[in-house]
């Protein structure tokens, strides 16, 4: 007796796996966290009954060295919030933003240097961001988050958070500046390289072990690892600064991926949690 119930319910457990991946397969939007893959009433649907977190991915088009396709902050920045909007259960994923400062132009400064770098003003940029969140707001989202994959605009992303949530203080609606995205790929993501057997002078801040070991991670197809190790040593004429990529691997990157991840979870969650109800 007890042989046949359990296999009953193993019966009822495995038609419910197959009708699950059957309504994955015809409608791929009900397992996405990408705001671009919902039709509009879908979109209604889940806001309506809960999905008001947004989180606004921010890249950037910009030279990695010779190793790293220019889409490298884009790809990374996707995935990450693809995992973070998983996490929490109740979120959706904005498109990328792809087009943010990287420098002077005429002359060029910075990544405009290279080929393939796209850079717009900083009062451009803020103001894309303010559309967005706005266009957000109108369609019901509650916590407008914006995380980004580069320095050099972490800034604007305060900037921007403070001025809509002045703004907003009589309304449901916050904007969350997670800068601390970015800061735990900095510091504590070096902590966990050199507890892994990294050293300082791979490591570097631009294109060296640490920032080419997470793009293997998220996406090893962007790195062209015949390029990682000279001779000669690449260096800043190569556009890979204070490092040494040679020895990037996916095991590295997973540090960082699981750091990014879990702290910026915990981060939107504590935000979301400190807001008036």
């Amino acid at each position: 007796m007890l042989v046949e119930i359990g296999r009953s319910a193993l019966r009822r457990i495995l038609a419910g796996a197959a009708l699950l991946l059957f309504l994955s397969a015809t409608n791929p939007a009900c397992a996405s966290v990408f705001l671009e893959d919902q039709t509009w009433t879908e979109l209604r649907d889940l806001v309506a009954a809960g999905t008001t977190t947004i989180i606004i991915p921010i890249g950037g088009t910009e030279q990695s060295g010779p190793a790293m396709a220019l889409g490298k902050h884009n790809m990374r920045v996707k995935f990450l919030a693809g995992k973070i909007a998983a996490k929490l259960g109740n979120a959706l994923v904005a498109p990328v933003i792809a087009y943010v400062p990287e420098g002077n132009i005429d002359p060029p400064t910075s990544h405009m240097r290279f080929p393939g770098t796209i850079s717009i003003s900083d009062k451009t940029f803020e103001q894309l961001l303010e559309s967005a969140a706005r266009s957000f707001e109108h369609a019901g989202f509650k916590t407008i988050v914006l995380i980004g994959d580069h320095g050099g605009y972490q800034a604007d992303e305060r900037h921007v958070a403070d001025r809509l949530n002045a703004e907003w203080k009589r309304t449901p609606a916050r904007v969350f500046a997670a800068l601390d995205y970015y800061r735990f790929a900095q510091g504590p993501y070096t902590d966990k390289l050199l507890a892994a057997g990294a050293t300082r002078a791979e490591i570097g801040t631009h294109a060296g072990l640490a920032d080419t070991s997470l793009m293997l991670a998220v996406d090893p197809s962007l790195v062209r690892k015949d390029r990682l190790a000279g001779p000669p040593k690449l260096g800043p004429g190569d556009g890979v600064y204070g490092g040494d990529p040679a020895r990037s691997s996916a095991e590295f990157g997973q540090l960082g991926v699981d750091l990014i991840v879990n702290g910026t979870t915990d981060a939107i969650r504590v935000f979301i949690a400190s807001q008036p109800k």
